[in-house]
C-alpha cells in the first residue's frame, strides 16, 4: 500500500527557490562561483590493516569486489597513487594558475599524509572535514557515528593546528547532519546534491547553511558505470559552465567540481582537467574560490534571519570564525 503524504510532514523540500532564486551577489560581478574540490581519501578507505572486515571497492579503476577478511592490494596501490604522485601533479596545476582549492580531508588521511596537509596550507587552500574514515555511514549505528565526528574534529585540528569550519561525509545517513549540527562550530556542510546555489534548512531549531556538492561535475564518473573518456570530462564541465554563465547573466550560479587524487592525478586525465582550468582562470565573469568563501559571502549577503526566521543561527555573531582562514 502506498502511504499519501501532504508537503508539511513529507521530510524532503522538493520545492527549493523554484522561480524565485535569490541574486548571489557574488564578487566582482560574477555571474558563476567556481569551486574547485580535492578529495584526500587514500589512507582512510576500507581495509583490513584498518580494522575493517573487508577491503576497499568504491571508486576503483576496474570492477572490483570487497574481499571479506583480505587485503586487496591492487586497490591499495591505486589509492596509494593518489597521494605519492596525483596531489602533487595536481597541485602544479592549480598552482600554476593562482587557483584556490577546497580540500575535502578524511581524517586518517590527512593524518598519515603532513607534507600533502602542508603544502595545501602554504597554498591557503581551505582543508575541509571529509569524516574520520572513507566508509559507509549509512551502516553505522548513530552513536558509532556521532563518535567518529568528534574524533575527526579532534584529530583535523591537531594535523592542521586549526578546526575545520566545513563538512563533507559523502557516504553519509540519515543522521549525519544532525549529528554535525549537534556537534556545531562549522559554517556550512556539503552532504547535498539538490540545488545550484547554498541554501538554509533547519535542523531542529538550528538554521544550518548547505553549500550543496556534485556528482556530476566529478571524476568519478572516469570509473564507475557512467564513466567518461579522457576528453568528455573538459567537455561537460565547459558545457555546464556555459549554460550557467548565461542562466548567471540574470541571476548568478554556483558550480562545484568534485576531483580525486588517484582519479584526476592521472597524466591522462590531468591533462584534460588543464583545458578547463585555463579557461576559469583568464574568464572575466567567473570567480573561483574555496567553499569556506561561498559560505561566508552567502551568510553575509543571505544571513539565515531572512530565510528561517523562526531558526537560531549559532554562528551569526561568531567573529573568531569570520576570522580564520
Amino acid at each position: 500500500m502506498t502511504r499519501v503524504s501532504s508537503p508539511s510532514d513529507y521530510p524532503r523540500d522538493m520545492a527549493g527557490y523554484g522561480g524565485r532564486l535569490p541574486h548571489a551577489q557574488w564578487p566582482g560581478g560574477a555571474k558563476v562561483a567556481v569551486q574547485f574540490v580535492l578529495n584526500v581519501e587514500e589512507g582512510g578507505e576500507n581495509n583490513v590493516l584498518h580494522g575493517d572486515e573487508a577491503s576497499e571497492a568504491f571508486l576503483t579503476e576496474e570492477p572490483t569486489t570487497a574481499l571479506r577478511g583480505r587485503r586487496n592490494l591492487n586497490v591499495e596501490s591505486q589509492y596509494e597513487y593518489g597521494t605519492r604522485a596525483g596531489f602533487w601533479r595536481l597541485h602544479r596545476l592549480f598552482e600554476e594558475r593562482g587557483l584556490p582549492v577546497t580540500v575535502f580531508g578524511i581524517t586518517e588521511s590527512l593524518r598519515r599524509n603532513p607534507p600533502l596537509v602542508a603544502a595545501a596550507q602554504a597554498s591557503e587552500w581551505e582543508i575541509a572535514s571529509h569524516s574520520l574514515r572513507w566508509i559507509n555511514y549509512a551502516q553505522l549505528a548513530p552513536e558509532v557515528e556521532r563518535e567518529h565526528i568528534e574524533q575527526a574534529v579532534r584529530l583535523h585540528t591537531e594535523v592542521c593546528g586549526r578546526p575545520p569550519l566545513g563538512w563533507y561525509t559523502g557516504r553519509n545517513s540519515e543522521n549525519t547532519r544532525r549529528l554535525v549540527v549537534e556537534h556545531g562550530g562549522f559554517l556550512y556542510d556539503s552532504d547535498s546534491f539538490s540545488d545550484d546555489l547554498p541554501y538554509w534548512v533547519d535542523v531542529d531549531g538550528t538554521a544550518q547553511l548547505v553549500v550543496p556538492y556534485t556528482l556530476d561535475n566529478n571524476d568519478g564518473r572516469y570509473v564507475n558505470t557512467y564513466g567518461f573518456q579522457s576528453e568528455s570530462f573538459s567537455a561537460y564541465l565547459t558545457r555546464a559552465l556555459e549554460l550557467l554563465l548565461e542562466e548567471g547573466a540574470e541571476r548568478p550560479r554556483m558550480m562545484s567540481v568534485g576531483l580525486h587524487l588517484r582519479v584526476s592525478g592521472r597524466p591522462g586525465r590531468a591533462a584534460d582537467l588543464r583545458r578547463f582550468l585555463d579557461l576559469v582562470a583568464q574568464h572575466p565573469d567567473v570567480w573561483v574560490t574555496r567553499r569556506v568563501d561561498i559560505a561566508r559571502h552567502w551568510r553575509t549577503v543571505h544571513p539565515a534571519s531572512r530565510w528561517l526566521p523562526q531558526s537560531a543561527d549559532p554562528l551569526a555573531e561568531d567573529d573568531r570564525a569570520k576570522d580564520r582562514p
